[in-house]
């Protein structure tokens, strides 16, 4: 396969065809169920925007699997979750526990779900797993999180370092690590083992705040569960749907935002109208 030479920056017109729309004969189950086994003691609150994330963005059920004090607030701000095991077409990892301080029934719990073989986004806590990942995987690092991947390779590189490249960190990881790399940052580069190199600009400066990226594990997420059939064949289309969820992401910041400061729980409640705002480019001609 010849690699692409340059950066494709992902917009709306290509976006559009990675959000399911549901049909009049869907189901919960057949408009995908996540798997989420986030947050910790220390840091319940990624378990509950990650969770409200995914549901806001357009998929059939979700499973929360998580700590007992993180599936209570789950629960008070989403009744509809399932906290009991149970099938799921794809995973939400990490976001919000820390690798240095897991606990081993956390760690298996993790490795399990792995083991599955589902389209999964590895976050935070997570990431250091990477190699036990054998389904269609996306990684979601800052340039921390990825310069502490990389901290035993061959060619390390530090936070900064990665910042100042950052696509050619993203296609490194990805190379590396064989899997879909998503890295955060002013501008989000998703790269792929396969060649994919796709940016994402528009995003406003009060993005980066906390929590802004247990947000985007949840809307990448539950697109992945949405698109659990196609990625059982083609894992390339890892790449477009990671790019689609940076996108929505960010155009949910901006429609929170007005031009004014957000919080994380302010993107998630705005991603249904970054959704319908998408899909109604999709239905307009003339925004073709």
């Amino acid at each position: 396969m010849v690699k692409p030479r340059g950066w494709l920056e992902w917009e709306a017109e290509q976006a559009r065809d990675w959000v399911y729309r549901p049909q009049a004969g869907d189901d919960k189950y057949s408009r995908g169920v996540l798997g989420v086994r986030t947050g910790s003691k220390d840091y319940p609150g990624a378990a509950v925007l990650g969770v409200d994330a995914a549901v806001r963005t357009g998929l059939g059920m979700v499973r929360y699997l998580g700590p007992r004090r993180a599936a209570t607030l789950v629960l008070q701000r989403r009744p509809e979750i399932v906290t009991v095991p149970g099938r799921v077409q794809a995973w939400l990892l990490g976001s919000g526990i820390n690798a240095s301080t897991r606990t081993d029934a956390v760690t298996t719990a993790l490795t399990e779900a792995l083991a599955e073989g589902l389209p999964t986004v590895l976050d935070a806590g997570a990431l250091d797993l990477v190699s036990r990942a054998i389904g269609p995987t996306v990684i979601t690092p800052h340039a921390g999180e990825l310069a502490a991947m990389l901290a035993h390779e061959a060619k390390p590189g530090s936070a900064s370092q990665i910042a100042a490249n950052p696509g050619e960190w993203a296609i490194r990881a990805a190379r590396l690590f064989d899997v879909t790399v998503l890295l955060k940052g002013a501008v989000t580069h998703v790269a792929s083992p396969s060649g994919a190199r796709l940016t994402v600009s528009t995003g406003p400066a009060w993005l980066a705040t906390a929590g802004s990226g247990d947000v985007l594990g949840g809307i990448l997420g539950a697109l992945l569960a949405t698109h659990s059939d196609q990625l059982e064949t083609d894992a390339a289309s890892l790449a477009p749907l990671a790019a689609t969820a940076a996108l929505l992401h960010a155009e949910a910041a901006m429609l929170a935002s007005a031009g004014g400061p957000i919080a994380a729980l302010d993107i998630a409640d705005a991603v249904p109208r970054a959704v319908a705002a998408l899909l109604d480019h999709w239905a307009d001609p003339g925004a073709r």
